[in-house]
C-alpha cells in the first residue's frame, strides 16, 4: 500500500517513517537469503532486534495498554509484508502467548512473556500427528498424570518451527474412554526437555517443518493450560484465528481473511507475468487468460472470513500453473510463479484440508448438517444384491 495517499497524522506518519528505516536496515539481503537456503519463515537475528526495539510487545499489547494503535498495526503488518519479512514463527508466538495468558498460572505468565516480548522465547503449534490428518480431536499422544508432572508420549506432524521455538503448544490425550472432545489438555512443553527429539522435514516448496517424538517427556503440572480433559475450550481461540473463523474490524484496518500474507506472494507474481505479458504480447492476444486470473485473484482477495481463507487456496491452485504457461520457460527463473506453482499445493493443506473448511462452512454456516461419506444409495443396493454387506 502507498501511504503518501493517505493522510497520516504527524505521529503516525513518524511511526511509518521509523518502521521503514528500521525494515531497510535490519531486513537486509543476507536475510533473505539466509531464509531461501533454510525454508525456516524466520530468522532468529531479525527477531530479536524486533524484540530490542520493543516491536513485539508493541504489537501484541492493545493500544490501550501502550501498544500500537489500530492504524500504527496495519502499517506495521503491510511494511513487513512489503519487505517479506520471515514470519511463521512470530505469529504461532503471539497466538499461543494469549492462550497462556487467558489459560497458564502467573508463574507460568512470568516465566514466558517477557521473553516472548524480548525474542527469546519462540513457540510453535503441537496439534497434527502421523497419521491423525486435520482432525486434530482425534489425539493419540498422551498424557499420564505423575504426582506434581505428566508423563508425555507420542509424536507430532508439522511442527513448523519447533528447530527454533523453546516451546510447543501441545494437545494430549488426557481420558482415552472419554468422548473426543473431552479428552483433551493443552500443556505448553518446554522443548529443550528429555526425550523430545525434533526431526527435520521439507515440503515441496522448500520450507522446512518437523516431526517431533516424545519419549516419556515428564512435564511440571505448572505447565498446563487449563483444566484437565477441558483442552478443547483452550484451544478453541487459537483454532478460530488460524482458521480466519474471526470477525473483522469495522474500520477495515484487518485483514479480510487469514493467508493474505501468503495472497501477497500471488499477487506479486501476477504483476510481474502481467508486465512480461505487455512486453512480449503487445497486441494482447494472452491478456484474456491473465485477466481471468486477475479477476479470480481480485475476488478471493476480497472475500472474508473463512470463506477468504477457502477462496485464496483454490485460487491459488488455479491460476499458477496459468501463469507459468503464460510465462513459459522463463517461468522457472525469479518471476514468483516458480514458487506460487509449488507453494499452491500446500495451501490447501495448512491449518486443515481445504475439503474440511467446506466441511465448516456448509455445516455451520449454511446448515447443511455433517458429511455423508458412505456409498450412494445406488452403489449400496448393488452391494447388497451381490452379498456384500
Amino acid at each position: 500500500m502507498d501511504f503518501s495517499r493517505l493522510a497520516l497524522s504527524g505521529e503516525d506518519q513518524a511511526f511509518l517513517d521509523k518502521a521503514r528505516s528500521f525494515l531497510a536496515t535490519h531486513m537486509t539481503d543476507e536475510v533473505r537469503q539466509r531464509d531461501r537456503e533454510t525454508g525456516d519463515n524466520f530468522d532468529e537475528g531479525l527477531h530479536l532486534a524486533f524484540g530490542a526495539a520493543g516491536y513485539l510487545e508493541a504489537e501484541w499489547t492493545a493500544a490501550s495498554d501502550g501498544g500500537m494503535t489500530r492504524l500504527q498495526r496495519r502499517i506495521w503488518t503491510l511494511e513487513k509484508r512489503r519487505v517479506h519479512v520471515p514470519w511463521v514463527t512470530w505469529g504461532t508466538t503471539a497466538m499461543v502467548a494469549r492462550a497462556v495468558v487467558k489459560f497458564g498460572s502467573p508463574e507460568l505468565v512470568s516465566e514466558v512473556l517477557p521473553k516472548v516480548f524480548s525474542g527469546h522465547v519462540r513457540m510453535c503449534l503441537g496439534y497434527t500427528e502421523p497419521d491423525g490428518g486435520s482432525d486434530i480431536a482425534t489425539c493419540k499422544t498422551r498424557a499420564v498424570r505423575d504426582g506434581d508432572s505428566w508423563l508425555i508420549n507420542g509424536a507430532k506432524m508439522f511442527t513448523t518451527g519447533a528447530h527454533n521455538c523453546q516451546y510447543v503448544f501441545l494437545i494430549t490425550n488426557t481420558d482415552p474412554k472419554a468422548r473426543k472432545h473431552k479428552s483433551l489438555t493443552m500443556f505448553l512443553v518446554p522443548l529443550d526437555s528429555p526425550g523430545i527429539e525434533i526431526q527435520g522435514i521439507r515440503t515441496v516448496d522448500g520450507e522446512r517443518t518437523n516431526l517431533v517424538y516424545y519419549s516419556d517427556v515428564r512435564v511440571d503440572d505448572k505447565y498446563r493450560l487449563g483444566e484437565v480433559n477441558d483442552g478443547w475450550t483452550v484451544l478453541r481461540e487459537p483454532l478460530n484465528v488460524e482458521h480466519g473463523a474471526v470477525q473483522a474490524g469495522r474500520d477495515g484496518l484487518q485483514d479480510t481473511s487469514v493467508m493474505m500474507q501468503q495472497a501477497g506472494l500471488m499477487a506479486e507474481a501476477v504483476d510481474h507475468a502481467a508486465v512480461c505479458v505487455a512486453q512480449a504480447d503487445p497486441d494482447g492476444s494472452t491478456v484474456y487468460r491473465l485477466g481471468r486470473s486477475v479477476a479470480r485473484m481480485e475476488a478471493a482477495l476480497s472475500t472474508p472470513n473463512i470463506f477468504g481463507r477457502v477462496a485464496i487456496a483454490q485460487t491459488m491452485r488455479d491460476i499458477s500453473p496459468d501463469l507459468m504457461d503464460l510465462l513459459g520457460a522463463p517461468s522457472a527463473l525469479s518471476s514468483g510463479a516458480e514458487y506460487l506453482y509449488r507453494f499452491a499445493p500446500l495451501m490447501g493443506i495448512y491449518g486443515g484440508t481445504l475439503e474440511v473448511f467446506r466441511n465448516m462452512i456448509a455445516e455451520y454456516t449454511l446448515g447443511l448438517g455433517k458429511p455423508d461419506y458412505s456409498a450412494p444409495l445406488a452403489d449400496r443396493s448393488t452391494a447388497s444384491r451381490n452379498g456384500v454387506t
